[in-house]
């Protein structure tokens, strides 16, 4: 494919940016401080990194801007992602494509904009990296240089996103990536009210194994477990390892019941698995369920609905599954 062709494959676009599991995250340093060297060596008062989604624009870090997101139809943004070169608007109310934008007429009143593509190392402008100006201006060719520069470095921290957020032995998102992908199930719940739930598990007796056949077959089984639940899941469902022997499933679209029944496969899936050992090995798991909604609309309260859930397994015997209340409505 050429570089021409991946400006207009968007189906290979979003895939693209979907790949970095970053929309709807909290802020974060490293991108913040890209924003405020743009706004200070730039001289502007507006700066972002601005993400292409199918329907939206959302910035992952911005400067001068009161809103996390808007949407695509009226994205400055959306322009820029269409050409390899930078986009320059020295004046929006000037310009035939902008002047009747609402981000120009009303708040925040861009009138200048520059922005440069944000590039995969696949070929795709996922976004771009802005600065704004609410007075029309024109940008310095060593403006113009600071951008292009720091535009690469955008990409290469949402890169090393994706080695951070892996476990070294199961493969299985870290804690941190974990409920970073919560906090955005969350965010579409609130926005399209899609069921999701959240399912617990935790090795029994783990420590036993370490005690009995030493820490490298205690790695087996959690890289046995873990390959498990990737081969049960669903492309959309998400694996955490959230410390030592315990693990998450994030489980989208899916209503309590299922994500019940779910549950009760990968159960009887553990207890049934063989691992490679010398003696092979057998364990079993205690799951924990709740389902999204009421007064689990934080990552903390959901994760601890489920963690009540698993602890009610583990207290009633182990190998098997447990259900946490119907969540409770929030007060209006």
């Amino acid at each position: 494919m050429t570089p021409q062709d991946r400006l207009t494959d968007e189906a290979g676009r979003i895939a693209a940016l979907r790949r970095y599991q970053i929309l709807d995250t909290p802020a974060e340093g490293g991108f913040d401080k890209i924003t405020d060297m743009v706004r200070a060596l730039v001289g502007v008062p507006i700066s972002a990194v601005s993400l292409i989604d199918t329907n939206r624009q959302w910035f992952k870090s911005h400067v001068g801007l009161d809103v996390a997101e808007t949407p695509r139809s009226v994205a400055f943004c959306d322009h820029a992602i269409r050409q390899d070169a930078p986009l320059i608007i020295p004046d929006a109310c000037a310009d035939a494509r902008f002047c009747d934008n609402p981000l120009v007429t009303g708040d925040p009143g861009i009138r200048s904009y520059a922005g440069v593509p944000l590039r995969t190392p696949e070929g795709y402008n996922v976004g771009s990296l802005c600065a704004i100006d609410t007075r029309a201006r024109d940008f310095a060719p060593e403006q113009m240089a600071i951008l292009q520069g720091l535009a690469p470095i955008v990409i290469e921290q949402m890169e090393l996103r994706l080695l951070a957020e892996r476990d070294g032995l199961s493969g299985a998102l870290t804690r941190r990536a974990f409920v970073a992908a919560i906090d955005r199930q969350i965010a579409l719940f609130t926005r399209h009210q899609r069921p999701a739930a959240l399912v617990l598990l935790d090795i029994d007796h783990f420590k036993r194994v370490n005690d009995d056949h030493g820490h490298p077959a205690g790695d087996r089984v959690i890289e046995a477990v873990a390959d498990l639940c990737r081969t049960l899941s669903r492309p959309s469902d998400s694996l955490g390892r959230l410390g030592g022997e315990e693990f998450g499933l994030l489980l989208p679209e899916t209503s309590e019941a299922d994500a019940m029944a779910a549950a009760r496969r990968f159960c009887d899936a553990v207890a049934a698995q063989v691992i490679p050992h010398d003696p092979p090995l057998r364990v079993t798991a205690s799951f924990g369920v709740a389902a999204l909604g009421g007064d689990r609309m934080t990552s903390h309260s959901w994760l601890a609905a489920a963690d009540a859930a698993l602890y009610e397994a583990k207290r009633a015997g182990r190998n098997r599954v447990a259900l946490a209340p119907p969540p409770t409505a929030r007060a209006a």
